[in-house]
């Protein structure tokens, strides 16, 4: 693919081949995406709105990372900051790809058909939210909340990386107002695209388990970043074991949060034991759904945790890529198990729609991440803790 070259000097990163071969796969994909949807729009929105909300979480638990460090004054995460930032700023490339969708919603959501919505007297009375006109509203407020953030944030790094010290406290401010605005466009978010799959069932904390799930996400596909750079040799002697030990520590806190979240979602509503809220994980048990279920319990919370619980295993390698790895491959899981099984009771069926569709969003993003990253410096130099992190240690 290419070997990468870092500027030690100015902190410039080259990406070599990486960025072409992602745009090649992600260009053929998208042109399957195409085909698939003609020849079943059904299927494909399904599958496409899959692969969506995957990517758009990741890049979202980006912005997390970076609206907690500035709001902390953190100072092991400051050479990290720029990878995660790089994650966040593809916000932009989503927007664009959250556009089909809106031309689907009829293939996806029962509330968007009028007649059906007036057979149902449930639905009827939720028509004040779940309604096509506020929908589109409230996602063009979801997306440019975050697209503002993001675009505050770049403006300041570039008047840090200029010399400016005083834009280090304009971005503490973007992030504590960031931080309350993210929660609550977040939340709503996973309500809509996700949760009104089924417009009969709601939870509360459902915003919560699809943030966490997105956050955990952006700390697995950070470390396998930071492992391919260290494998690379890039930022050597700045990005160091004690940060990947730190990310280990991360990933082994939000694996726990997330089964947290999920846990007890599930547990209130078993111990309510009322059936238009347990109509929803019933979905999710029966019709050979199951070994999904189990798999999500296994593979996306004890594994990981069994494996990250030691110390040792935060510092080696290739425990971390691993986990990584699982966490990514699970996370597309979860979002597969969350959309699913509100259209296909006879199963789950991994069809070849929703490889095209997760690679021809991943192939274009993989493509604009290495263009943000080659585009400016990797790390802050002029960060005022920037020496103090490339010190730190646990």
């Amino acid at each position: 693919m290419g070997m990468m070259k870092f500027n030690a000097d100015t902190y410039q990163l080259e990406t070599g081949s990486l960025g072409r071969i992602a745009l090649i796969v992600g260009i053929v994909g998208l042109l399957l995406c195409v085909a698939g949807l003609f020849m079943d729009s059904h299927q494909f929105f399904q599958a496409y709105l899959t692969a969506f909300t995957f990517w758009t979480t990741l890049s979202l638990g980006g912005i997390f990372f970076v609206l907690v460090h500035f709001l902390t004054g953190a100072v092991w995460s400051v050479v990290l900051r720029r990878i995660a930032e790089n994650l966040a700023s593809l916000i932009p490339v989503l927007t664009i790809f959250a556009l089909p969708l809106f031309f689907g919603l009829h293939d996806l959501f029962h509330w968007s058909d009028a007649e059906y919505v007036a057979k149902d007297e449930l639905l009827s009375h939720k028509v004040g939210f779940l309604n096509v006109p506020f929908f589109i509203v409230r996602n063009v407020i979801y997306f440019a909340v975050w697209n503002g953030i993001i675009f505050l944030i770049n403006r300041f790094e570039k008047q840090l990386d200029a010399g400016d010290m005083s834009a280090v406290g304009r971005l503490r401010k973007i992030a504590a107002i960031g931080v309350v605005l993210y929660a609550f466009t977040v939340t709503f978010f996973g309500f809509d695209w996700l949760m009104s799959l089924d417009a009969h069932w709601y939870s509360t904390m459902f915003g919560v388990y699809v943030f966490s799930g997105g956050f955990l996400t952006s700390l697995a596909v950070l470390t396998l970043i930071l492992i391919f750079f260290h494998r690379q040799g890039v930022a050597e002697g700045l990005i160091t074991m004690e940060h990947l030990h730190d990310m280990g520590k991360m990933m082994f806190a939000f694996t726990v949060w997330w089964a947290y979240i999920g846990g007890s979602q599930y547990f209130l509503i078993w111990y309510g034991n009322i059936p238009e809220e347990t109509l929803w994980f019933l979905h999710r048990w029966e019709h050979g759904w199951k070994p999904v279920s189990m798999a999500l319990i296994f593979l996306h919370f004890a594994l990981p945790f069994a494996l990250l619980i030691f110390q040792a295993s935060k510092r080696n390698l290739i425990v971390l890529a691993s986990v990584a790895g699982l966490l990514t491959i699970m996370h597309y899981v979860d979002h597969f198990w969350m959309v699913m099984p509100s259209f296909e009771n006879h199963g789950p069926h991994l069809g070849w729609m929703h490889l095209a569709a997760w690679l021809g969003i991943g192939g274009i993003y993989v493509w604009f991440l290495c263009r943000r990253m080659g585009r400016g410096p990797l790390l802050p130099g002029n960060d005022p803790k920037f020496k103090a992190s490339v010190r730190f240690a646990n």
